[in-house]
This record gives structure tokens, sequence and C-alpha cells, in this order.
């Protein structure tokens, strides 16, 4: 069914116009009244009457987020669960920029400096051509082997220390070894090696002497330049040869400890106290004499240039 605006209205003209007669009013609108009730031009009006409330309902409209109902399950009619609207966030898509790789540390040769150790050259003293040692006086032994003992007294004597030559000897410890005390007999015949009556040598004498407050260090292998420069700052060695300062040879002697040592026929002690270029002077006993370096040198080496020295 078509809805009219002009169903049930009666069309009433004016009674006249101008220029219209009246007669031909009425004629007019019993053509007009009609045509416009007709199913056509009805159905045409009411098209865009409604075509104009859709237009401004939609042009007036706000638009809102979009809404996704829930999933709810399933109930009765009379207990149907209310729709829940969930927004639905719009994903924005940012595309990945992988971060550059940093570098790999490249390894560097380290390089180790070892520094080379330069030797330090051994300056050796500038030395007299002759030195002599005045004031130092020697005695005769008491006993037939006692001559370290009194050595060693008549050195302590330069240096201020009167000892007894008796109580010198009976303070040196009594050993086999030479090298750790004094071996055999003090009376008994020179010339003799160990394990018969010998004598002692030099680290036992200095180790008694210090007894007594000296200081005195025992050495071995001692050079000849060694030997110059305590005689020429006037201290005075006392050194281990052959006889007096003669020829020997050296000899090994096994102890009953199993140490090795080297021992000598008429093994002797003597003061140094003087040298030239070619001659050493010595203080045996009460005796002063003089030998050829050459012939010193050799008697020395025979007991491994064995000495007793003075220390500041």
């Amino acid at each position: 069914m078509i809805y009219s605006p002009f169903h049930g209205m009666k069309m009433r003209l004016a009674p006249t116009l101008t220029g219209v007669p009246g007669g031909d009013m009425q004629s007019l609108s019993k053509k007009i009244i009609p045509f416009f009730t007709s199913g056509p031009v009805l159905y045409g009006v009411n098209v865009l009457i409604l075509v104009g409330f859709l237009t401004y309902f939609f042009l007036n409209q706000k638009p809102e987020p979009l809404v996704v109902a829930a999933a709810v399950p399933r109930t009765s009619a009379a207990q149907a669960a209310p729709v829940v609207n969930t927004l639905v966030p719009q994903l924005t898509h940012t595309a990945f920029t992988p971060s550059p790789r940093p570098p790999s540390p490249t390894l560097l040769p380290v390089i180790m400096y070892s520094p080379t150790l330069t030797p330090t050259p051994t300056v050796e003293p500038i030395l007299p051509e002759s030195a002599s040692i005045e004031g130092i006086v020697g005695h005769s032994q008491s006993m037939p082997l006692s001559c370290e003992s009194r050595s060693a007294v008549d050195w302590a004597s330069y240096f201020g220390k009167s000892i007894n030559e008796y109580k010198f000897f009976n303070g040196l410890p009594v050993h086999d070894n030479p090298d750790k005390g004094f071996v055999g007999d003090v009376n008994g015949s020179w010339g003799q090696i160990p394990p018969f009556s010998y004598g002692v040598h030099a680290k036992p004498v200095a180790q008694r002497l210090r007894e007594f407050g000296l200081n005195a260090k025992s050495v071995r292998n001692m050079s000849w330049v060694e030997l110059q420069t305590e005689i020429a700052a006037g201290r005075p060695v006392i050194v281990w040869v052959v006889g007096h300062v003669n020829l020997g040879t050296p000899i090994p002697y096994t102890t009953s400890g199993g140490a090795i040592t080297t021992v000598a026929r008429f093994q002797h002690t003597v003061i140094v106290t003087g040298y030239t270029e070619n001659k050493i002077t010595f203080l045996d006993g009460f005796k002063i004499y003089t030998r050829y370096k050459g012939e010193f040198m050799k008697s020395w080496g025979v007991l491994e240039n064995q000495a007793v020295i003075w220390i500041d």
C-alpha cells in the first residue's frame, strides 16, 4: 500500500486565478488530482522521502570504535548472558631492522721484552808495585804440629788481641777431616797425612779466631790480586803452603764420613807480610824470609789457595 500525502484531502482551488476563469479551474483540478494520486507518482514520492531520510541519518552519525562481541556460552532465553563488547586493538606493523653486529676484536701481538742483564765488569784495583806490613811479630811454635795455632795468635796480636797458643789450640775441634777440626796428635811427626797426625785447615782456625772476637774469615781459591789487595791495605794474611814454601803434591783424602778433601805432606802455615814485583815476604814463626812469586804460587796452590783474612 502506498501512502499518499494527498489521501483524504480535498483540493480546494482559489475561486479565481488571474486570467483563468472559474469554470476552467474546476476542470483543471479534476485533471491534476487524479495524476498526483496515481500509483507511480505516489511510489516515486515515497522513494524520494526515504532517500532523503537515510541521507540525513548517515550524515549525522559519529564513527564508533569497532567492537566484536565476545563469545559466551549458550544459555536459555530466560538467562541469556549480556553481550560484552571487546575492543580489538589495531596492530601497527613496524619493520624490523637488525642491529649491525659489532666487529670482532682484532688480537694484537704482545711483544714481551726480556731485558738482557749486562754483567758488571770486574774492575781490578790499582795496586802498588810493592807493599810491606810493619809491626807484626812472630814466635816459634810451642808444639811439633801447632803451626796453625802459632800463626793464628801472632796474626791476632797484630790486630790487638793477645791469645795464648795452648789456649787457642785446646779450643780447636778434633776430627779426621782437617776442614772440620784438628787431625791426629799435635805432638806427632810432621809430614804425615790423615788419618794420622796432620794438623788443621783454614776453616776451623777462622772459626776459633772469631770466638775471640776477631773478624776472621776463611778463604779457598784466593787469587793473587786479592792477596795483594790485603797486603796493600795493611792486613797480613795466613796462608797454607807445603814445607817452608816449597813444592808439594796434592793428595785426595776421603774422611770416615765420606767427604773428600785435599791434603798434602808437610802441610804448613806462614803469614804473608809483603810483596814486590817478583818476591813475597813471609813470617814463619820468628823467621822472616822471601820466595819468588812463582814458587809461592805453586806451593800455595797445592792446598787450593787456602787463607785466613781480616774482614771489616
